[in-house]
């Protein structure tokens, strides 16, 4: 659950999940429907699936026992990489072993003053040696949770507590701006540059160094490590989206959700019926798409005048700016859903929530809510005319303000 996310976001999935499945075994009797909906909301979808998938391979065909070193963990294990196998082979196996994650990566390329693309293979392999000839071997558990608390709460991205960090005195990034504040003060003076430190590497030959293009900026301080590679900006992408919706038995609304494959972006999810959408695909023809792909679902014809648009909404993920371009269709008398077609069922709002369903999907909803409530709000279709009375006021003059002492006597008797 903490890769790529943060401890506080973590805390109240994690101590779901250990009430509701506490051992390997119980894990691997859950189905995946369930391992979905506990893991809603919390993203990266893949993770809670191949969490289940090590659960049900260590006790189907490693008799219940979990691999104690990082090696066979990461061999054996779907889903584990290096970072895991190496976390869960210190903390809980005391195996001498590093760990590299974001908070360790930083803390080593500040200590190393290694300004490289941290993301590059050459330095990666590197930190990795350095984690490993670092690690305690008679505590690395405890070694390797304190160099990440370390990243978490002093060597933080920005504006780092140096003056409160217990390796100061090792850091050759501090070390970088005490001389970059000397080298500065003495130009000001006219004075000669500095010999430059033997342990100091030739700009542009060493692949840890920062690249000659990337001169150090002396606002940044520490900070100019690590450095990384510009972001990939997340590929654009639109989806067409129906809220097909009936009345239920309680005249509450139901809505139909489908189920996504079994691979890819959010595998199993349920979801409102959707399409992907061309780049510039005019309003007229989204609507004439859509209509055709709800034929399935409803097993009727469906005008494409007959959707009401509803908004757009979106949502980022890591690698995607999704746009989720939102139509209602109410649907009357019964529809009979083709079994061919993949799984669907239809849901009230307490239990569309309970479901495995996506963030984005739950916009959606929020979405269509709220043009509900704008539809049926307070004052629609019964505005008073200017100066009317309310219902039930008596007064001689209509229009008329009450005086105070009036408002406040008690009603009296037709």
């Amino acid at each position: 659950m903490l890769q790529q996310t943060q401890v506080a976001t973590v805390i109240d999935y994690y101590n779901r999940w250990m009430q509701k499945w506490p051992t390997l075994q119980a894990l691997a009797q859950a189905s995946l429907e369930e391992v979905n909906e506990l893991w809603a909301g919390l993203g990266y979808y893949s993770r809670g699936k191949r969490l289940q998938e090590a659960a049900r391979k260590v006790v189907s065909e490693l008799a219940g026992q979990m691999p104690r070193t990082a090696e066979d963990l990461q061999k054996l294990l779907p889903g584990v990489g290096r970072y895991t196998a190496g976390a869960i082979a210190s903390i809980s196996y005391g195996q001498a072993t590093g760990v590299v994650d974001g908070n360790v990566i930083r803390v080593l390329c500040r200590l190393r003053c290694i300004g490289a693309d941290s993301s590059s293979l050459a330095v990666i392999e590197r930190l990795w040696d350095m984690a490993n000839a670092l690690v305690d071997r008679s505590r690395p558990g405890d070694f390797n949770q304190a160099l990440m608390e370390l990243g978490a709460t002093v060597c933080v991205p920005k504006a780092p507590l140096c003056g409160e960090c217990p390796v100061k005195q090792h850091c050759r990034a501090r070390r970088r701006v005490e001389k970059e504040l000397v080298f500065t003060s003495q130009k000001l003076f006219g004075k000669p540059a500095p010999v430059p430190d033997v342990e100091d590497c030739g700009v542009g030959s060493c692949p840890l160094c920062p690249p000659a293009a990337e001169p150090w900026d002396s606002s940044l301080g520490v900070t100019n490590f690590p450095r990384k590679a510009a972001k990939k900006q997340p590929r654009a992408a639109r989806m067409a989206t129906c809220v097909l919706e009936r009345r239920g038995c309680h005249g509450a609304p139901e809505y139909l959700i489908v189920q996504r494959p079994s691979s890819g972006l959010l595998a199993g999810l349920w979801e409102f019926p959707s399409l992907p959408l061309a780049q510039g695909l005019q309003e007229e023809k989204q609507r004439e798409v859509l209509a055709d792909h709800l034929r399935a679902w409803t097993g009727r014809p469906v005008v494409a005048g007959g959707l009401r648009f509803i908004g757009e909404v979106v949502h980022i993920f890591s690698h995607i700016h999704q746009t989720y371009v939102v139509y209602s269709l109410p649907l009357d008398g019964d529809v009979t859903l083709d079994p061919a077609l993949s799984p669907s069922r239809w849901v009230t709002e307490k239990e569309f929530h309970a479901s495995a369903v996506s963030t984005a999907m739950k916009k959606v909803l929020k979405a269509r809510e709220k043009q509900r409530g704008e539809e049926s709000g307070p004052g629609k279709g019964s505005k008073r005319k200017r100066g009317a009375k309310p219902q039930g006021a008596s007064s001689s003059r209509p229009g008329m303000q009450l005086s105070l002492c009036a408002f406040l006597q008690a009603p009296t008797s037709p």
